[in-house]
């Protein structure tokens, strides 16, 4: 039940991004399954945490293709935050106690 919880609040990018995690966090009474829900949280929210620079940088770039670099930087934080919490959900889940 516990790996499970855990993966499920990774696998939450898929349907509930932010709500679950925090759920899941603040009903949890295991630290194991809190930790796992903490870290599902932050890794769902770094990529708009990281677009608030990018999003001045391409606001103030006075070249095209200064602006689309950014826009490009955006999709590839936002794509390697959603492999890592899948692979992390898989991890998680494949996990023996």
């Amino acid at each position: 039940m516990r790996q499970l919880l855990s993966s499920l609040s990774y696998f939450s990018i898929f349907f509930a991004p932010f709500l679950f995690p925090i759920v899941v966090w603040i009903v949890a009474q295991d630290e194991y399954i809190a930790g796992h829900a903490k870290l599902a949280l932050f890794s769902h929210v770094f990529p708009f945490l990281a677009a608030i620079p990018l999003f001045y940088f391409f606001v103030t770039s006075h070249s095209l293709g200064s602006a689309v670099g950014f826009v490009i930087l955006f999709f590839v934080i936002y794509g390697l935050s959603f492999v890592y919490n899948v692979v992390k959900g898989i991890q998680v889940l494949r996990e023996y106690y």
